[in-house]
């Protein structure tokens, strides 16, 4: 078995008296499609800002590629191709421009291929500024996967994109977990999940409530297990 790609071990953050991940431990091993789900304050995006070095744990550790990522934030984040939930670009770029900037920081990429992922067309040449909101969405995501990046952090960044759009993302982010890219893909879109995930992984008031094979689940089962375990956790959470 390949070593973990991402490890994630003890992390909780508060922010006072508020807990929004409570002693969170996972392992994601390369080449696998991860789906984290979670109702709405599960904490999802809370994780994933700490795992691309917006936010610092109150406790635990978070490696990439075996790097620190607040030890060693850069190096880590070479590793890493994020879209967090409202992605920030430079709006008075073109998305070409804004990508061949990115490529630029990087250090390596294909710009013509990454604009082939977004459907812009002729568009790749208007300022961001004039997007719509799902032409933003895919220039960030564009972005993300400019190079070789050993992990992509995903926070909802499938959800408002039209069908056609949302279809292509899907299988060029297939293409590249088949070539050994880990994705963790956040949404509390179950029917996502389902359709491209082959792990899932739960969050409930910051607690991991389930880590499971898609392939174990059957038609519809997902729904039905976030339910009951999200049910199972506030009951123990009313006991205690």
């Amino acid at each position: 078995m390949s070593a973990p790609v991402v490890q994630i071990a003890g992390v909780s953050k508060t922010f006072g008296r508020v807990t929004a991940v409570d002693g969170v431990d996972l392992s994601l091993e390369p080449g696998t499609f991860v789906g984290l789900i979670g109702h709405n304050g599960a904490g999802k995006s809370t994780l994933l800002s700490m795992l691309v070095g917006l936010l610092r744990p109150t406790t635990g550790t978070i490696r990439i590629a075996g790097v620190d990522v607040h030890a060693d934030t850069r190096s880590a984040l070479a590793h890493l191709g994020a879209v967090p939930e409202h992605p920030a670009l430079f709006e008075y770029l073109s998305a070409r421009e804004h990508l061949t900037f990115v490529r630029d920081v990087r250090g390596g990429g294909d710009v013509d291929a990454a604009l082939d992922l977004t459907g812009l067309g002729d568009d790749a040449d208007r300022p961001i500024r004039e997007y719509s909101q799902g032409m933003r969405r895919k220039t960030a995501l564009a972005a993300a996967m400019l190079g070789t990046p050993k992990v992509l952090v995903l926070d909802e960044a499938i959800n408002g994109l039209d069908p056609p759009s949302a279809a292509r993302m899907k299988q060029a982010l297939r293409a590249r977990v088949d070539a050994g890219t880990t994705v963790l893909l956040s949404t509390h879109v179950v029917e996502t999940v389902e359709a491209v995930a082959d792990r899932v992984v739960m969050l409930a008031h910051g607690r991991v409530v389930a880590d499971v094979p898609r392939g174990s689940l059957g038609a519809g089962a997902l729904e039905q297990l976030f339910l009951e375990r999200l049910e199972a956790e506030q009951q123990a959470r009313r006991s205690s």
